[in-house]
């Protein structure tokens, strides 16, 4: 297993803030840790995990650039237990809320998750780099691009009885639930609005899983209601019918929305990784991330629904 992902993950997720002015450039460091973790728990080919791990550590190496070495720094580590609780005590400020469609809470769990598989990274210094960019999603708008919302309507959503959002207490349950929901789109458009979005509400319930299997369940259970504002926002975009009038908010999409081109390749076979996903930043990362959250997913639920499956093929790259 090339570990070093995971040191070069953390790096970047602990230099974003200092290295970048925003909160964006964590994304690769998120991916990086993701595709250790997607070729750990799938029973991938010895071909196509190097093949993934060869553009995971391309991506990773080129967002940390000047900043390559930062991973090997010689300072003494903090105990793995106290980092946790650094960083766990940096969520608590923000886990009640729907903050930039759930990174503060993906970017913890990915960083939790690969220190807990280091058994220790990071000096003070970069500790609290990482928690200062969870902090940094305090008062953060829910997302920037919504289909039938702006982003102050969605921070007002409230969770009510007609919504009919199923109890979840496991993380079984949950998986089973992002799974209906994704299947439940009888169109995916190619949108930071739409395709996007359907995406974070894997990831974003796919780290809370994370933070339940690390043993932090309360947060689990605190970042239940940001998730369903996430998910009811995108259930008003499930009807959208030919001629009507959209609302789109966002600073990227425009109408007329496209649907999802169909990609035949799934990031479990090997052909999928045949092609050079830098030459379109490998989407942001998402092509690790959400391939990662997908699958863990799946193999939580008892009922693996081809559907299931053919839906997650329009949420890829292509």
């Amino acid at each position: 297993m090339n570990r070093m992902l995971l040191s070069y993950g953390l790096s970047i997720i602990s230099t974003c803030r200092t290295a970048s002015g925003d909160i964006w450039q964590a994304h690769f460091g998120a991916a990086a840790i993701g595709s250790y973790f997607f070729v750990k728990n799938n029973r991938l080919d010895e071909p196509t995990s190097q093949r993934i791990f060869v553009q995971a550590e391309q991506m990773a190496l080129s967002a940390l650039k000047e900043d390559a070495g930062s991973h090997l720094r010689c300072e003494e580590i903090v105990n793995p237990v106290e980092a946790e609780s650094i960083l766990l005590r940096a969520l608590e400020r923000t886990i009640d809320g729907l903050h930039w469609v759930g990174h503060h809470v993906i970017y913890s769990a990915a960083s939790l998750s690969a220190i807990r598989e280091l058994d220790g990274w990071g000096d003070r210094e970069q500790i609290a780099g990482i928690a200062d960019l969870i902090c940094s999603f305090d008062k953060t708008i829910p997302g920037r691009s919504w289909i039938g919302y702006t982003a102050g309507e969605v921070k007002r959503l409230t969770i009510d009885p007609e919504d009919k959002f199923p109890p979840i207490r496991t993380p079984e349950q949950l998986s089973e639930f992002v799974l209906e929901e994704l299947d439940a789109f009888p169109v995916i458009y190619r949108a930071e609005a739409h395709h996007d979005l359907i995406g974070h509400l894997l990831t974003f319930s796919h780290a809370l899983n994370v933070l339940y299997d690390l043993g932090y369940p309360e947060f689990f259970r605190r970042g239940m209601v940001p998730l369903f504002k996430l998910a009811k926002a995108l259930r008003a975009s499930r009807s959208i019918s030919a001629g009507e009038t959209i609302k789109l908010v966002s600073p990227v999409d425009r109408l007329p929305l496209q649907q999802a081109n169909r990609n035949p390749k799934l990031p479990v076979e090997s052909e999928f990784w045949n092609e050079d996903y830098g030459k379109s930043d490998w989407d942001f990362g998402h092509v690790f991330k959400f391939s990662h959250s997908f699958y863990d997913h799946l193999a939580r639920v008892h009922t693996k629904k081809p559907s299931y499956v053919e839906a997650f093929r329009y949420i890829l790259v292509q």
